[in-house]
């Protein structure tokens, strides 16, 4: 059976990686789908927020696994990962070392932190033997933001 490892996570429920993973599907109906949302961390202008970034990682985590599962495609594992996208496949690979293809899932250039670090070639390094399909993503949700502090006058 052939597995595909999906790496999202602000572009993780955009149309058009639900598109791509469809017509992935529809040439393999058995392909199963494995999940990966590195928790990228969550900051205000000041500071990092722990907390706020793995809740971040989580929900978007759970909320996309919600929408491919409607979408009928059959997603079999779905993690949270490392900050770093590379960090986080390696980490995935100690666990699953096998992957048939492998879709990642940016913003655009020039927004993309993920593109300007050349994570897409750098996967490819990791992944000699795997197909790593690109899915750019300029229709997404509200970046997530860590809360303000509000302070009484």
């Amino acid at each position: 059976m052939a597995r595909c490892l999906v790496v999202a996570h602000q572009t993780a429920e955009s149309p058009e990686l639900l598109q791509c993973l469809r017509e992935l599907a529809s040439s393999d109906p058995n392909l199963e789908f494995t999940l990966l949302v590195p928790a990228t961390p969550v900051c205000n202008a000041f500071v990092c927020d722990e907390i706020e970034t793995a809740r971040a990682a989580r929900e978007s985590a759970t909320s996309a696994e919600q929408r491919l599962r409607q979408a009928g495609l059959n997603v079999t594992r779905c993690q949270v990962g490392d900050a770093d996208p590379i960090e986080a496949i390696r980490d995935e690979l100690v666990w699953d070392a096998v992957y048939d293809v492998a879709v990642i899932s940016t913003l655009p250039p020039g927004v993309s932190r993920w593109l300007k670090r050349d994570v897409l070639s750098l996967a490819a390094r990791l992944l000699p033997d795997t197909r790593v399909i690109s899915v750019i993503s300029p229709t997404i949700a509200e970046p997530v933001k860590a809360p303000t502090e509000v302070t009484a006058s």
